[in-house]
């Protein structure tokens, strides 16, 4: 038994391994008139309006109670040291009765722990101070 493998000059056909890209363009196509039907029919537009940013620097009111808070923790009161907690909750009671109840405006600085901040927080919150407010320094432009 033999087996034909080819002949010996070359009459067979080469094997083709290129890609037909016919089928590939016309699917093509077809896909992208598709999308240039349905496109427009997807797009709607919703009128909408955006709020308007408006910055308005603080107003400081002669009764507004600017509270400080060091990085050591230590507690001003309008520039004047607070010796602790408890006097300073005894000052927020006081203050939070009047009316109109001023604003209190809290400045820490920059290295002080978070937990000297929150402790005034605590404090006016339990004094029932309904407006609290923290005073920061926008970064340096340029």
């Amino acid at each position: 038994m033999a087996m034909n493998v080819g002949s010996a000059d070359g009459d067979e056909d080469e094997l083709n391994s290129t890609i037909n890209t016919t089928p590939l363009v016309d699917v093509m196509l077809v896909l992208l008139i598709i999308f240039l039907i349905t496109i427009p029919v997807v797009t709607k537009t919703v009128p909408v309006e955006l709020p308007k940013e408006t910055n308005v620097p603080t107003q400081t009111k002669p009764e507004n109670i600017n509270i400080s808070v060091d990085k050591e923790g230590n507690i001003y009161w309008n520039e004047r040291a607070v010796p602790d907690s408890a006097s300073l909750l005894e000052r927020m009671k006081e203050v939070a009765v009047k009316d109109p109840q001023p604003e209190v405006h809290i400045r820490g600085d920059a290295n002080t722990r978070y937990e000297s901040v929150g402790r005034v927080v605590f404090i006016c919150q339990r004094a029932g101070i309904a407006k609290i407010g923290f005073i920061t320094e926008p970064p340096p432009r340029g």
